[in-house]
């Protein structure tokens, strides 16, 4: 039998193969849940959580699991006592013609002056959450990527952005390496109640 000849032949026993595969499931996992930004970008510098706070309207974003079908997108960030900061994410779910939220908590990865955070909607389980680009002077607009170049948001504090500006992300990102022919722009014409 060919299975029992490579677990002979490599030194694993059948006891230490569900080891192994259980050690890669958790190893992968754990990459999943990295909170570092991706290889080659960094986060703003000069970042003012106070300034961040309140609503943004999520203009684009990459397509995933968790946001899949849902439209009208915004996030709420509130500044807690214990300088994390609260996660409320609310979105339309036009197949189930109703809302949906998420709420969870950030946390700053390093220095607080950087744009880099944190974030967890399950348990102990953190996702990267890093500004890759930020309106500085007014805090209007914000580009932010997850742990890899699967995960983009580009977000407003309005439904709709500036065409420029908007344009100018877009350069930014491809720069980056971000796929953007999976890009999704979010309908933001339905009202929150």
């Amino acid at each position: 039998m060919v299975t029992g000849n490579f677990i002979m032949r490599t030194g694993l026993t059948r006891t230490c193969l569900p080891r192994a595969l259980v050690t890669l499931l958790l190893a992968g996992m754990l990459a999943a849940c990295s909170s570092a930004p991706p290889d080659g970008l960094t986060a703003v510098k000069d970042f003012d959580i106070n300034r961040y706070t309140g609503r943004w309207y999520e203009i684009a974003r990459l397509d995933h699991r968790f946001e899949r079908g849902l439209s009208n997108v915004t996030a709420d960030y509130a500044l807690q006592d214990d300088n994390s900061v609260r996660v409320l994410n609310r979105g339309y779910d036009e197949n189930e013609q109703q809302w949906d939220e998420a709420e969870g908590r950030a946390k700053f990865v390093g220095d607080p002056d950087q744009g880099s955070l944190k974030v967890s909607f399950f348990g102990p389980f953190y996702g990267g959450y890093h500004v890759i680009a930020l309106d500085h002077d007014h805090y209007q607009w914000a580009m932010v990527s997850g742990p890899t170049r699967d995960y983009l948001w580009i977000l407003a504090r309005e439904p709709i952005l500036d065409t420029d500006v908007y344009d100018t992300l877009l350069a930014q990102a491809r720069a980056g390496g971000f796929p953007l022919d999976e890009l999704i722009e979010v309908d933001q014409q339905r009202h929150l109640p």
